[in-house]
């Protein structure tokens, strides 16, 4: 019941609360003891004038205040019966005071002492009636405990109020210290991957450029791997080097505006790709954008490495609220040839990965081996004899996908070879 008389509008609220104050007052005055005057028809107006305002109390207290305590006033200094009015005024009171304003309550309580005491005073012409101290000592009583009750509930109100604002502050520092916290994590592990791994690939790219100096130097032909090698192993620091700036927060990270490198990169490396898009291209969230290039970077790489002699195409799709990214390759990597190097098929049994909330990858594992989903990167989507570990490529593309509530499948074609597609939201991201 309280909680449905909370829900309701509050001038709606207000509005019962005065006819019921006016119903309280007119019952007041009727029961009364005879006064000078007998209760008439202006006695129930003055009461309806005091009580009628209070549907107003919420955006005009001190006005529906001033109100209720004219009538009051002119109540009691005309000599009617019972103290009636005192109920509109009362609430009015309580409204202003519980609002802050606890001047105009104390102005009112003592202009309607004055104003009414000596109204009826000067009413009686020296005869004041047996009761009129008690009756006023009563009344003005009345007034400040109403006075009282607002403070109380205004004061609790406050106390509530900076209970709640210390809570949101608690939580604003718990995640301020959870965000520094992992600036500092993401900065430590930028730090150790500058430390363990840009030596090593500047150690390989170096010794690979002089590898193919000195070729050249002899006259010497220079293998195809060797070129591939020094073009990987500089595209394999600068893509470190914006990783580290990721991590940092010096700068964003990679998007479909590289992709045209990326593919470039993969056509050098022997891989024929061709790119299509459907639909108008135009500039994607950061979060989607990086996981699009992501997912085809890591599919380009897994054709490479597993898919032997094959084709790559890669497919955008530009929609009102999504971007479809899918890579299809025409090889037959070692999931589909059984063993490595072999073109006996293995007699494994058909499986799937599932990561999270979809079918993620589908393969063979058998004798030699391993179950195309069980790859990741450098493994990913297809198995590896000589190494049938789970990779992390598939597990990172879908916790790419994941984070922003798309959805990504990868498995063999049909009609040969391997496909990942990934379905990205827009207005999510």
């Amino acid at each position: 019941m309280v909680r449905r008389w909370r829900q309701l509008p509050q001038w709606r609220r207000d509005a019962a609360l005065a006819v019921a104050v006016a119903l309280v007052a007119l019952a007041g005055g009727v029961a009364a003891p005879p006064a000078r005057l007998p209760f008439d028809a202006g006695a129930a107006l003055l009461l309806l004038g005091g009580a009628l305002p209070l549907t107003l109390r919420a955006r005009f207290p001190r006005p529906v205040l001033v109100v209720a305590a004219a009538c009051l006033v002119g109540y009691l200094v005309a000599g009617y019966p019972g103290v009636a009015p005192a109920v509109p005024a009362m609430v009015a009171l309580y409204t202003v005071v519980r609002a802050g304003h606890r001047v105009t309550a104390g102005a009112t309580i003592a202009a309607i002492l004055v104003l009414g005491f000596a109204g009826e005073l000067l009413r009686s012409a020296g005869d004041p009636p047996p009761d009129l101290f008690q009756r006023w000592f009563l009344l003005i009583g009345w007034m400040v405990a109403a006075s009282v009750l607002g403070e109380v509930f205004r004061q609790h109100r406050a106390y509530l109020d900076e209970v709640e604002q210390r809570a949101a502050d608690a939580e604003r520092t718990r995640e301020e210290t959870a965000r520094r916290r992992a600036d500092e994590e993401r900065i430590r592990i930028a730090r150790e991957l500058h430390d363990s791994l840009t030596h090593s690939i500047s150690i390989i790219k170096v010794q690979a450029g002089v590898a193919v100096h000195l070729a050249r130097r002899r006259d010497e032909p220079v293998p195809a791997a060797l070129v591939a090698i020094q073009q990987a192993s500089g595209d394999a620091m600068r893509e470190l080097r914006d990783t580290l700036e990721v991590l940092r927060g010096d700068a964003p990270e990679s998007g479909l505006a590289r992709l045209d490198a990326l593919v470039d990169g993969a056509r050098r490396a022997g891989l024929p790709v061709t790119v299509h898009v459907d639909g108008e291209p135009r500039a994607l969230p950061g979060p989607v954008d990086g996981a699009a290039y992501r997912i085809v970077q890591e599919a380009l790489t897994n054709v490479s490495r597993h898919a032997g002699a094959a084709t790559a195409a890669v497919h955008l799709g530009y929609g009102e609220e999504t971007l479809t990214v899918r890579v299809d390759d025409t090889g037959h990597g070692t999931a589909a040839r059984g063993v490595a190097g072999s073109g006996v098929p293995g007699g494994g049994v058909a499986g799937s990965v599932v990561l999270g909330d979809g079918v993620v990858g589908r393969g063979t594992a058998g004798s030699g081996g391993a179950g195309s989903g069980g790859a990741g990167s450098g493994d990913a989507g297809r198995g590896d004899a000589a190494s049938p570990r789970r990779g992390l490529g598939l597990t990172g593309m879908h916790e790419r996908v994941a984070a922003l509530g798309g959805s990504l499948h990868a498995g063999p074609r049909p009609e040969g070879g391997f496909t990942v597609s990934a379905t990205l939201p827009l207005v999510a991201a």
